[in-house]
């Protein structure tokens, strides 16, 4: 595999390529080579070599002796023995913490710009909050050093008889200033804290830069588009005649947004459901969990839907602490092993679930307003990794595929979307959307999207692993995709395997599931 191959695939660690891209831009490094760099450093730190290195270290060595960089890399020749280290070194390749928010601003600021966001409004005054919170804390040490220097006068002061009451006096206001002091220190942590809170994964060096869905890239398709001698029907058309979905009558019981199955239309649901975990725990590798349907604040935050998403989900007051709805099962999931040190040896651990989902689809109003492409409830299987950081990557692709398989033992034709900056979730890293093709609609439309966090979700709830299942733990890689959403695989099969007669065929996959080959036109009781 060639270098660029390498790179492209996003085995180089992308915080530290943002931080560095003009540097190679200047210093004529190409980013083949600097990938191969920065596996070749990590290879080198962790031999114990570059110990005590930050990125000042690493930036001059490409300032001065890019040349010698690039002979190493030719000592380096296999980029497939190193690369694998790149995204775990916690020497060279800092994530999004205080220190490495402060070192590298005008990065971060990029990089929001890049998503399509302000980086005034994420980051707010962020460099002079900080430079407050230092001066506070470094005021409070210089006084408490003061305050000890003068208090061990005071007991000799004393034996001499002196008259101590002044130096007194001044250690005590030192206190009240230092408590003062401390205070204001630990009210800066907190608007710090905010704003870390409120700061997006950093994308992946492979991630095209881009502003919105239009800059996604296509990266495969599969399958051959139906052809029909009739005008296909959509799915909100094909249910209603079919007898087996009932919108009029759930729009009486909750509202729009929600869905009533009906006979066929409920076995299919529940048919789909049973066959994904089925695959995915029989052929993929998956253990199945039921995880409960209603989480905590802590598990909201901890894969980075709160604090910032929190209109989008459903918040039930239960007591002194607030629940909420699992807007995916990516939460309960994910954080099933928060607050826990894992033994390297276990993993990469693989698990699916299937849950209801619970969306307020705030911000949605106007947008897919027939049929069940956008519901406040939906079902749907979940599928969730916790890797290696040098093997994630390989695991994403891994997920991708096993959430592929779905459609391609159903027989439904679909692309897989590599998700540009603009258009990519907060907390992903690199992401690949899997759209199906609905003739009825003429488009195709997202089915699942399977997503590397990196370390981000993991640090927010702080679940690590020891390497060798001994000594210094790290931060494992959470990854998690659909696999699928069982309602749009519903809707999808209708579309696709519609007939003249207003029949659906059922596919060969699921007849075993539904005890029938076809859905026929019904009377809706």
């Amino acid at each position: 595999m060639s270098l660029d191959a390498e790179w492209r695939l996003g085995c180089v660690d992308r915080g530290f390529f943002y931080q560095q891209n003009r540097n190679i831009v200047a210093h004529g490094i190409d980013a083949p080579a600097f990938a191969a760099f920065q596996a070749f450093a990590v290879f080198l730190n962790r031999k114990r070599l570059f110990a005590g290195w930050t990125n000042q270290h690493v930036q001059q060595v490409l300032r001065n002796h890019a040349q010698i960089v690039l002979h190493r890399l030719r000592f380096c020749s296999s980029v497939r023995r190193c690369k694998f280290d790149a995204a775990s070194s916690t020497v060279l390749f800092p994530m999004l913490d205080l220190s490495f928010v402060r070192n590298n601003l005008s990065a971060i600021e990029e990089m929001l710009r890049n998503r399509g966001m302000d980086p005034k409004a994420v980051l707010g005054d962020f460099p002079n909050v900080e430079a407050q919170r230092r001066q506070a804390i470094k005021s409070a040490e210089t006084l408490k050093a003061e305050r000890n220097r003068l208090s061990a006068k005071i007991p000799e002061m004393k034996k001499a008889g002196q008259d101590t009451a002044q130096l007194v006096s001044e250690t005590k206001e030192m206190r009240s200033q230092i408590q003062d002091l401390e205070k204001a220190a630990e009210e800066y942590d907190a608007r710090m804290t905010e704003v870390l809170a409120g700061i997006p994964n950093i994308p992946n060096a492979s991630v095209p830069v881009g502003k919105s869905a239009e800059d996604n890239v296509e990266v495969r398709k599969w399958g051959t588009l139906p052809k029909f001698d009739f005008t296909p029907k959509p799915h909100w058309e094909l249910g209603e005649q079919l007898g087996i979905l009932d919108l009029e009558r759930a729009a009486k019981l909750s509202g729009a947004r929600f869905a009533v199955y009906w006979d066929a239309g409920a076995r299919l649901e529940r048919a789909l459901a049973n066959f994904m975990l089925d695959v995915h725990t029989r052929e993929h590798g998956y253990t199945e969990v039921l995880p409960p349907y209603l989480v905590n604040s802590e598990s909201m935050y901890g894969t980075g839907q709160l604090p910032k998403f929190a209109s989008d989900s459903f918040r039930v007051p239960h007591g002194e602490k607030d629940l909420w709805l699992v807007p995916t099962a990516e939460v309960p999931v994910t954080n099933l092993y928060r607050d826990e040190v894992l033994d390297g040896h276990r993993l990469p651990i693989a698990v699916t679930a299937y849950t209801p989902c619970f969306r307020s689809e705030a911000g949605s109003y106007g947008k897919d307003v027939r049929g069940i492409i956008r519901q406040h409830q939906f079902q749907k299987v979940e599928l969730v990794k916790f890797a290696r950081p040098e093997h994630s990557y390989e695991d994403l692709e891994k997920l991708t595929h096993d959430a592929e398989e779905i459609l391609q033992k159903l027989e439904l034709p679909y692309r897989v979307m590599l998700l540009s900056t603009g258009d990519m979730g907060f907390s992903s890293a690199k992401t690949y959307d899997l759209e199906v093709w609905l003739p009825g609609q003429k488009l195709y439309r997202e089915i699942s999207s399977c997503s590397n966090f990196e370390a981000f979700q993991a640090r927010r709830a702080n679940i690590r692993f020891r390497p060798d299942g001994k000594g210094k733990s790290e931060f494992v890689h959470t990854l998690n995709g659909s696999g699928l959403a069982v309602g749009r695989t519903w809707l999808a099969i209708l579309e696709n395997y519609q007939q003249a007669d207003g029949s659906v065929l059922v596919p060969k996959a699921l007849q075993s599931y539904m005890r029938t080959e076809r859905i026929l036109p019904r009377t809706l009781q």
